[in-house]
């Protein structure tokens, strides 16, 4: 006999939404490739760094975390079922631990102590009530939580043991931050976006899709163990590509760019006038790739190689003040 007070079965598992979350998957994965190839200084310059390389970091995690709050509905709207819920959480607080202590021991300086799983964790919990207030309440929540860094922050969120929230006014060091504001708000628009869309998804032709090839069949099987190859998937290219590095060696453009940043930074700083100083940066990083003495994986200078590079830093600014040719 069923027990009255047991919360009804959850929504149908829905294949088109486990192919969504292997499609961010596999984005994921092409970001940290990129990542992982400036890194390694496989490539001229880390370009997952770089503004447009945040701005597709974000537009991933935020993918991720949408899907986090469907998911939510999914599993949960029709009533809390605690015991998979609560599996599902200690599944992902255990991975989120792990990622902690793997990038402390690979990363120490810039581990990981609240990112994307952290951040999926806590949401998971803190979103269960939101399942079952007005979809407007939703709604008005997820945009106060997404505008919150904008108009709550300071010194006092600083500190380390409020550095998930994200109203910090110093930059965090770390190589994956997703703290709770803004990204609580993206969770909480899925659980808006699921309560309100799920229904007609379910009576819609895109959500009777069902795979049948074996890209759909294993999309759909990624989307479903996607926790499970989060984990193992940047271990696995980081290590394939470290190998390849100990076989082709840096690319030989690999920091050029950063030293003719850093270069005409401290050439204005020090009173030289920003157009000397560019051509001065890009003359010297020529000259000193041309004699084999560029330094971009710490290797120290003997003394001659020191001598010699200071000789053409200067030769290059002097060329560059006078309109001379360089060196």
């Amino acid at each position: 006999m069923p027990d009255p007070e047991a919360p009804p079965p959850p929504l149908p598992r829905l294949p088109v939404v486990d192919a969504a979350r292997a499609a961010a998957l596999l984005a994921m994965a092409a970001y940290h490739t990129l990542w992982d190839l400036g890194h390694l200084r496989l490539t001229p310059e880390n370009l997952a760094v770089t503004p447009l390389g945040h701005r597709a970091a974000e537009g991933i995690a935020g993918t991720f975390l949408l899907l986090v709050g469907v998911g939510l509905v999914l599993m949960n709207g029709r009533g809390v079922r605690w015991p998979p819920t609560l599996l599902r959480l200690a599944r992902i607080a255990a991975a989120a631990g792990l990622v902690t202590l793997g990038t402390w021991i690979a990363f120490p300086g810039t581990y990981v102590f609240f990112g994307v799983l952290h951040c999926i964790a806590a949401a998971s919990l803190i979103g269960l009530p939101f399942l079952f207030l007005p979809v407007p309440a939703v709604i008005l929540a997820a945009a106060a939580v997404l505008a919150a860094p904008l108009v709550v922050h300071g010194a006092l969120f600083d500190a380390p043991v409020l550095a998930f929230l994200g109203l910090g006014a110093r930059p965090v060091q770390t190589n994956d931050y997703v703290p709770l504001f803004p990204w609580f708000g993206v969770v909480l628009a899925g659980i808006a976006l699921g309560r309100l869309g799920l229904p007609h998804l379910h009576r819609s032709r895109l959500g009777a899709w069902a795979p049948r090839g074996r890209t759909g069949r294993a999309a759909v099987f990624a989307g479903r163990h996607s926790l499970a190859l989060y984990l193992v998937h940047q271990p696995v290219l980081l290590g394939l590509l470290f190998g390849l590095a100990q076989i082709t060696g840096p690319h030989p453009r690999a920091g050029l760019k950063a030293f003719r940043a850093d270069y005409l930074a401290i050439c204005t700083r020090t009173g030289g006038p920003p157009e000397t100083c560019r051509i001065a940066a890009r003359c010297t990083s020529q000259a000193l790739v041309r004699e084999d003495l560029f330094r971009d994986d710490g290797r120290p200078f003997t003394l001659p190689e020191r001598a010699r590079a200071q000789a053409l830093s200067r030769a290059c600014y002097a060329a560059a003040e006078g309109g001379a040719p360089p060196p």
